[in-house]
């Protein structure tokens, strides 16, 4: 019960947290400078979510690991094609022959 319990109330505030920006801003127009930055927080997070995942493996720092290098290639792929499929056909055919040859 403890634990539907925890759930219920980390959703609640959650909920609260999400809707009392839209709450309190409802009538209020933001500067522009704000609305413009808004447009920057998907690639943020992007970024913070795959660099972590590109420059480090089983916790050590590999600067010019075969992950980096799969994601740079894969990153000119979708840049030149704009194509999902191909991105990570190529990205992680890539990583995977790097891990068949054991390039660390």
């Amino acid at each position: 019960m403890k634990i539907w319990l925890v759930i219920v109330g980390v959703g609640l505030v959650s909920l609260f947290l999400r809707s009392s920006s839209l709450v309190l801003l409802r009538n209020r127009k933001l500067p522009e400078s704000v609305t413009s930055s808004l447009g920057l927080v998907p690639a943020a997070v992007l970024s913070a979510l795959v660099a972590p995942e590109l420059l480090f493996h089983n916790g050590l720092f590999q600067p010019f690991g075969p992950r980096l290098v799969a994601g740079i290639v894969a990153g000119l792929v979708a840049w030149k094609t704009r194509n999902v499929f191909w991105t990570l056909v190529v990205g992680l055919g890539l990583l995977f022959v790097a891990q068949a040859i054991d390039w660390n």
